[in-house]
């Protein structure tokens, strides 16, 4: 059976498309296009890799599922199946509407597979790179308790709600990591383009230069001659952290580095609190036990020490123990955390009082955001003022005596 690629318009006029249409011909596929009242543009059915619709990947450039269409994805299905449709129907509608190449193959994928008689989540677990273990617990979860709609809106709602908190982060690194980027340029081009002219310059007067500017003149002569190992030995430190942090010993290590930093690790240490308090409400809320969303939060914590201090209060569950103890004993989670979780535990609702933690820690993490990017700006011009200053003093302090040498 052919799989074909096609582009049609709906009852309302709206233009849709697809590529994983599976018909034994063409003119098959255009009666399938009719039956679900798509009417097909002409010359825009053709069978998937043939002629000039053969696909060429390159690596390093393929398509990616972004979570704004995980998130849309899911609403959509959420509804649809709310509306009563056969999951098999629903996934089939999906596949064909969402704007991602990868997602609309994947999806495809998963419809064969619920046909075959896997579960939902049984197909969704196959896609590890779409879809994470918190995904795919949830889903089985709502499958199992018959609420599988209620489900996928929550998991909608915790993947905008994740996507948020990442991007306040990222929005909070962008603008020093801007303002330090271009500062390095123009260091380079004075370095290279700049300074040496004003070297050939002096060297012509025969005079001994300051000190300063002497110092200026030698690193930019061994920067011009020697540029190639500067850059080779950055990325050779760099390269090496990355290599170190990829093992378990490595990685344990920098993220406790990280979290013990002044400014950085009050931070990381609010968006894992969050993240895990979000995480083990979603969870719970969802039916599922509270020992498979420790090992689930632990393993999307993101950071190797709170994933372990996490693994640790869930040891000390299976041992008839509390989950605020080794929070606490951890030094991680603060004190409020911790307390709050303790009777959330002794009173039975420990998913209400997480998610009071994730909703404060959220406003935390909005705040300590706001506070970082405050503070590295001054700090930032203060250190670009130093070096940039510094370098245009000392490249013209030779010119000023002179100047007060021919006045005097």
């Amino acid at each position: 059976m052919a799989t074909f690629v096609w582009e049609g318009r709906t009852a309302q006029g709206r233009v849709v498309k697809g590529d994983n249409l599976e018909a034994p011909s063409l003119e098959a596929a255009l009666a399938r296009l009719r039956e679900q009242r798509i009417r097909p543009i002409a010359n825009r059915v053709k069978e998937k890799g043939k002629g000039f619709d053969k696909e060429i990947s390159i690596p390093g450039f393929g398509d990616k599922v972004t979570t704004k269409d995980l998130s849309l994805a899911t609403r959509q299905l959420a509804t649809m199946i709310d509306a009563g449709l056969p999951i098999v129907q629903c996934l089939d509608i999906l596949a064909e509407q969402s704007e991602s190449k990868l997602l609309r193959t994947t999806i495809g994928t998963i419809k064969k597979d619920v046909e075959g008689g896997c579960t939902l989540a049984d197909a969704l677990r196959k896609h590890p790179k779409i879809f994470d273990d918190l995904y795919v617990n949830m889903v089985e979860a709502g499958e199992a308790g018959g609420i599988l709609n209620t489900i996928l809106n929550r998991i909608a709602l915790f993947i905008e709600k994740a996507n948020r908190l990442k991007k306040k982060v990222k929005g909070a690194m962008i603008y020093p990591c801007a303002i330090v980027g271009v500062a390095v340029i123009v260091v380079a081009v004075l370095m290279i383009f700049v300074i040496p002219v004003f070297a050939e310059l002096y060297g012509s007067m025969g005079k001994a230069l300051p000190a300063p500017t002497q110092i200026c003149i030698n690193i930019s002569n061994w920067f011009v001659a020697y540029w190639y190992l500067l850059v080779a030995g950055i990325a050779g430190i760099f390269s090496g952290i990355s290599f170190y942090y990829k093992t378990p010993h490595g990685r344990m290590k920098i993220d406790g580095i990280m979290l013990r930093m002044p400014i950085i690790g009050d931070l990381l240490r609010k968006v894992a609190v969050a993240r895990f308090s979000q995480n083990m409400a979603l969870l719970l809320s969802s039916g599922v036990p509270i020992l498979d969303g420790l090992a689930i939060t632990g393993r999307t914590a993101g950071n190797k020490v709170v994933e372990k201090a996490i693994m640790e209060s869930r040891i000390s569950i299976s041992q008839g123990k509390t989950v605020a103890e080794p929070l606490r004993d951890s030094k991680i989670f603060p004190p409020l955390v911790c307390q709050m979780v303790a009777v959330g535990e002794s009173t039975g609702g420990l998913d209400t009082m997480l998610k009071k933690v994730a909703e404060l820690y959220e406003e935390e993490v909005d705040d300590a955001v706001n506070n970082l990017t405050a503070m590295m700006e001054p700090m930032i011009m203060i250190v670009l003022g130093v070096v940039l200053g510094g370098l245009v003093i000392a490249m013209y302090l030779p010119i000023f005596q002179m100047g007060s040498l021919v006045g005097g």
